[in-house]
Parts: structure tokens; C-alpha cells; sequence
């Protein structure tokens, strides 16, 4: 969640977009009607995790915002995430690795182009 926060404080001084970051605490239950709020006032959809991007939590996330609220979206659901690769062990590979700032800010500012 950090590395979104800090990737949303850039966008909002540096891109002037409004942001909305949701920490899903849990999973189960999933909290979908924060989740469904933000997607009605935002119309755009970046999901940030660290596990691996296929088969992970975000294409499910992803999965449920196209089956009930595709009407909403003005852009493509885009996911931050781990490549599909074995995680390293190593603190430097760990960094690279995983979701960060730089990749965030890539991705928020290529959907908000949309």
C-alpha cells in the first residue's frame, strides 16, 4: 500500500488527477461495496499487488469489476503486479521484483490517458 500511496500523492502534485487508493484489509469478505463506490466515481480501475500477475488476486479483482461493472469503466482494468517468475530471494532482485512507485506511476498515468 505504501508504494501506491506514495505513487498517488505524485500523481495528484505532479499530474493534478484525483486519486482514490482502497488497502483491501481481507479478502474474504472482499469489501465490495467500497471497492464498487470508488469504481462508480473514478471510472478507472489500477489494481497493485505483489503476487504474481497470472492467477493472482488482481485477475480476480478484475474478474468481478468486467462482470458487474463494466458500464462504469472509461478504460481498460490495469494490473501492477509481480512478473510470473519464481520470487527471489535476494534483497536487490526482491526490489526489482516487486510492484513499485515507478511501475505504479507508469501504469496510472498510461490509464488515465485513456
Amino acid at each position: 500500500v505504501y508504494q501506491s500511496l506514495k505513487a498517488a500523492q505524485t500523481l495528484e502534485e505532479e499530474d493534478d488527477l484525483e486519486v482514490e487508493v482502497i488497502d483491501l484489509r481481507s479478502l474474504t469478505p472482499l469489501d465490495r461495496e467500497t471497492i464498487m463506490e470508488s469504481v462508480k466515481h473514478t471510472n478507472k480501475v489500477l489494481i497493485v499487488h505483489e503476487d504474481t500477475l497470472t492467477g493472482g488476486i488482481g485477475a480476480e479483482l478484475a474478474a468481478i469489476l468486467a462482470e458487474d461493472l463494466f458500464e462504469y469503466l472509461d478504460g481498460p482494468i490495469t494490473r501492477v503486479a509481480a512478473p510470473d517468475v519464481p520470487f527471489p530471494y535476494a534483497p536487490p532482485l526482491e526490489e526489482a521484483y516487486l510492484p513499485n512507485t515507478e511501475k505504479i506511476l507508469g501504469a496510472a498515468r498510461k490509464l488515465a490517458a485513456y
